[in-house]
């Protein structure tokens, strides 16, 4: 049977994440009114803010600052910006730019919450004596009997963000507050609570872009930075299709945008199966050769104790994909996974965390996976 949430007895010190949107400012809002002693902080994560975008498309801008500013003090509570611009850069940004170039695909928003939300942010607040650090994530913290927390999908699965927060260790679980995810509630009805406390990002839109792009276009990011390098674009035979300016600005499953001449010979779309960084080559087939039925991931995290021995669990592959069936174990320090049935678009960087019911285990990197039709 599954413990539900309890509310902490104690008045916490907190410091409220505020991004700038609807969610951080209202979960600051109800950390207040649940009676924490609650500080709210804006994290600067560029070191040049000219650069960052406007029109609140992402979370990171000065917009965003000023708007968590003004949440701040409608909600009655200091608030600081705060300098994480140079661990944001060696963390978030370089390590995806890398990922990239590897023939990876990253995952930035999990990163962050990794290296910097619950770890450089955690670190300053615990050392400046705060409690907690709450964000308008939807997940929930659940302490058990004995003490222990576990962390749960949110109670509407609708705006469940547990995927990005499978990194989170017990350690950083213990000083985790998300105070919106065990309430039942429409992303409206966040809104209306936002607007019945007078909080002018009531109608701001959600952010969904990368932050630190500023004009949405990953490709064109990454191509200025690790610059053009033409290669081929080859079928599962090996035979020349086509060619590209640059095997990182491909991604395993990856329809549009392949700008080949040559037609299949069944006439049907082909996919990217496979990127080698090696000889910057690009190889394309049919859809059914995504099929993946296993795959071997690593660095494993774990919120709580490490599983032991063979276990069956639902896995997600991508913050908004569906849950699998799975037989998954830890052999040596990596995670191996087997899938019931097989799934398509799963690519090596990617993060599959694993779930015993509504309870996030764990997650881990992808790094290798096997395909249907090489099994067969």
């Amino acid at each position: 049977m599954t413990e539900t949430p309890r509310q902490q007895p104690q008045r916490l010190r907190v410091l409220a994440a505020m991004s700038g949107g609807v969610d951080s400012a209202v979960a600051a809002a109800r950390a207040a009114e649940a009676g924490h002693d609650v500080t709210g902080v804006h994290l600067a994560l560029s070191a040049n803010p000219q650069s960052f975008r406007t029109g609140a498309r992402g979370c990171c801008t000065i917009e965003d600052s000023r708007d968590a500013r003004r949440a701040a003090d409608v909600i009655g509570i200091p608030f600081y910006v705060w300098d994480l611009a140079e661990r944001f850069r060696e963390d978030v940004v370089e390590d995806f730019i890398a990922e990239y170039e590897a023939g990876r695909t990253p995952n930035p928003c999990l990163r962050c919450n990794e290296k910097i939300k619950f770890a450089a942010l955690l670190d300053k607040a615990l050392a400046l004596g705060f409690d907690a650090v709450a964000t308008g994530h939807y997940a929930q913290v659940i302490t058990k009997e004995d003490g222990t927390r576990e962390l749960h999908r949110a109670s509407d699965m609708a705006k469940d963000q547990s995927y990005v927060l499978g990194v989170l260790d017990d350690r950083q679980l213990a000083h985790a507050l998300f105070p919106l995810g065990d309430t039942v509630t429409t992303k409206d009805e966040i809104r209306a609570e936002a607007e019945r406390r007078g909080l002018a990002v009531a109608k701001k839109p959600d952010s969904h872009d990368i932050c630190f792009i500023a004009d949405g276009d990953t490709q064109g990011f990454l191509a200025d930075r690790l610059g053009k390098s033409e290669g081929d674009i080859v079928d599962e035979s090996g035979a020349k299709l086509g060619t590209h300016e640059g095997a990182y600005g491909y991604t395993i499953g990856q329809r549009k945008g392949l700008r080949i001449g040559t037609p299949a010979p069944d006439g049907k779309p082909r996919y990217v199966l496979d990127i080698s960084p090696v000889n910057n080559t690009v190889t394309v087939g049919p859809v059914d050769a995504l099929d993946v039925t296993a795959l071997t991931a690593i660095k494993p995290r774990w919120c709580g104790t490490a599983p032991v021995g063979e276990g069956r669990y639902t896995a997600q592959l991508r913050a908004h994909g569906d849950e699998t069936p799975v037989t998954a174990e830890l052999v040596d320090g990596e995670l191996r996974v087997a899938f019931d049935a097989p799934v398509r678009g799963v690519a090596p960087g990617q993060a599959v965390v694993l779930y015993d019911g509504t309870r996030v285990v764990g997650s881990a990197t992808i790094a290798a996976t096997t395909r249907a039709t090489a099994a067969a």
